[in-house]
């Protein structure tokens, strides 16, 4: 019987290689690859199969490795430049990647794929113009892929160019129909934008062709929320939650939006169920979305006579403390003692964890205030007000508990008019999306000033980031003046 020549069982190997990662059974391919690398490792199946395996497991060091002995032997190859721009990119090297992709277009000026790498590369290094232009020439070349669309309406947008970004996206909804991402992108750029009927535009759309998914239908709803719609927000949210039942930022989106638009507050039962499914991933979550509101307020306290003066300032209350972010914030300054007050015994699990707090307290932050007797110089409420409609009762528990001279530091979501110009809610405060209340700057500054305190200051931070898009904050650091 002949023996198998080494490149025949090396095939043999590598076939059964791809097979296996085919059926995503990357742990089993690894073993067969390293034995048919072993035996032949000049195959270009081998490079291939080795960066398919490495992408898989982000291992992109591995890649690496490959890639710059293949592109030593073969500099002239563009499809290994392409290949170590893509790694490099993954990998965090940026300019790297840049020069690779643009090695990429000098050797074949004629690849969308190249000019697309370019493109991105720069994109993430600043250069929006050179992107977009790199990004238009990869569109052009190959206008059905949806992915350069993408990118090129980023770089549009970045640059300020919102309406030729949307453009960029409609006519990839044209080229490819039925690709849900390039709908997805075209909806959250009208969400970012404040579009609420461009957005239920594009959705509905998408509905009647079937290219949907539950981020289609969790933006619908968004919509729908922000212009006040509550009833059709709820089964926008339900239809998601069908599509991805494991979701729990969807069974969130379904509870809070069967909240009803008259109420005056979130019920403390939701707020409370809510936060207690949250809090494992509650402080994960908030920096991924780039939450600055402790930040915003420790910037603020540093500027307080008592600290200004090398003192001490205390004793702080935190209404809603959640799971301490705010007291860890404040840590190194001369603040204390710290007592945290939330509706949430799984977020309070949290704080206590952290060992900053005097005194934790599991209550309602408006009834805790009234039946407390304690004259604090300093009150905060971080993302905590905008689950409250009306602020007075708030502000009218707060003022008898703070000490002369004494701050409360509170934040709140900024009401703002949409895309048409029209504010929503009552003009003051208005229901949003997720449960939360928007206030409006002339309310809050009305009611502090009725309730009795001195507005110290008024600043208007980026409270976090949501679908790439800034959420405009407001807060307020009020004085208690007592009449003299």
């Amino acid at each position: 019987m002949a023996t198998p020549s080494p490149s025949v069982s090396a095939n043999i190997l590598y076939e059964k290689a791809a097979a296996l990662m085919d059926a995503g059974r990357y742990n089993a391919a690894r073993p067969i690859l390293t034995a048919a690398r072993a035996i032949d490792s000049t195959a270009a199946v081998a490079l291939h199969l080795s960066l398919r395996l490495a992408a898989a497991e982000e291992d992109w060091p591995a890649a690496l490795r490959d890639l710059d002995v293949a592109i030593e032997n073969t500099p002239q190859d563009p499809v290994l430049r392409k290949y170590r721009a893509e790694a490099r990119h993954r990998n965090g090297d940026v300019e790297g990647a840049a020069r690779d992709a643009a090695e990429a277009v000098y050797l074949d000026q004629n690849d969308p794929r190249a000019k697309a790498l370019l493109g991105a590369a720069l994109l993430d290094l600043g250069l929006t113009g050179e992107a977009a232009t790199c990004l238009h020439e990869a569109v052009t070349g190959c206008p059905a892929e949806p992915l350069y669309r993408e990118a090129l309406a980023t770089a549009l947008e970045r640059r300020g160019d919102a309406e030729n970004a949307l453009e960029v996206l409609n006519a990839g909804i044209t080229a490819t129909p039925n690709d849900v991402l390039i709908r997805n992108a075209a909806i959250l750029l009208c969400l970012r934008r404040r579009d609420w009927v461009g957005v239920l535009r594009l959705a509905e759309a998408a509905r009647k062709v079937g290219a949907i998914n539950a981020d289609t239908l969790g933006m619908q709803g968004h919509a729908l929320a922000s212009l006040g719609r509550h009833e059709e927000a709820a089964f926008a949210y339900q239809d998601a939650l069908k599509l991805a039942p494991a979701d729990a930022h969807l069974r969130h989106l379904v509870a809070a939006s069967s909240l009803l638009p008259s109420a005056t507050r979130a019920p403390d039962a939701f707020v409370r169920a809510m936060f207690d499914e949250y809090a494992d991933r509650f402080e994960a979550h908030l920096i991924g979305l780039g939450y600055a509101i402790p930040a915003a307020m420790r910037d603020v306290i540093t500027t307080h006579p008592a600290i200004t003066s090398g003192g001490e300032l205390g004793p702080v209350l935190d209404l809603g403390c959640g799971t301490g972010l705010v007291a860890l914030t404040l840590g190194d300054l001369p603040l204390g003692p710290f007592t945290g007050i939330d509706l949430s015994p799984a977020m309070l699990r949290q704080a206590r964890a952290k060992h900053l707090y005097a005194d934790l307290r599991e209550a309602e932050i408006v009834s805790a205030l009234r039946e407390d007797d304690t004259a604090w110089k300093l009150i905060l409420a971080a993302d905590v007000v905008c689950y409250l409609g009306p602020i007075e009762d708030l502000l009218a528990a707060v003022y008898p508990r703070m000490a002369q001279g004494g701050w409360f530091i509170f934040s709140v979501e900024e009401l703002l008019p949409d895309h048409d110009g029209i504010v929503p809610g009552n003009g003051d405060y208005a229901l949003g999306r997720q449960g939360r209340y928007a206030h409006a700057s002339h309310y809050i500054y009305e009611a502090a000033c009725a309730a009795g305190f001195r507005v110290l200051r008024l600043d208007r931070p980026t409270i976090r980031y949501e679908g790439g898009a800034p959420v405009a904050g407001l807060m307020l650091t009020l004085e208690r003046m007592d009449p003299s």
